[in-house]
């Protein structure tokens, strides 16, 4: 679940202590459900960069980034078993939890590419390896 960026946040303006509060709570949720398998919110873009690939070339473009509606401002990745299951996490999130805030704010949906989802191949094979080593190294 990836939370756009608004011109708020892309203005580095903190959420407010009552939104915290009501995210804290459904975070706990998320965790006791045992769906949630990580969370962050992220600095604007301000404070980032882009790497552009084209022609061959390599070019690093510095945030501020102009559109903002377009940009990510946090994300929770959730394990559930629909979309419709996702789809309900996403609209029990405190969003509007402090009106007085008087922010939009909006969710977008995104599953992620499972191993399965690709046909057989070399290069499939060697991610295959490699996910299995990551996850070793995250026992150590």
């Amino acid at each position: 679940m990836i939370v756009k960026a608004s011109k708020e946040s892309e203005a580095g303006v903190m959420p407010s202590e009552k939104l915290l509060a009501a995210m804290g709570k459904f975070n706990e949720e998320l965790m006791k459900a045992g769906v949630l398998l990580d969370l962050s919110g992220l600095q604007p873009t301000s404070q980032g960069a882009r790497v552009k690939f084209a022609d061959g070339k390599r070019t690093v473009v510095d945030g501020p980034f102009a559109e903002s509606k377009e940009l990510i401002a946090g994300y929770w990745i959730i394990q559930v078993k629909s979309l419709e299951e996702a789809i309900e996490w996403a609209r029990r999130a405190p969003m509007d939890a402090d009106p007085d805030a008087g922010t939009e704010a909006e969710i977008e949906i995104r599953r992620f590419f499972e191993m399965e989802d690709f046909g057989p191949s070399a290069a499939i094979d060697d991610a295959r390896k490699l996910e299995k080593e990551i996850l070793e190294q995250r026992k150590q």
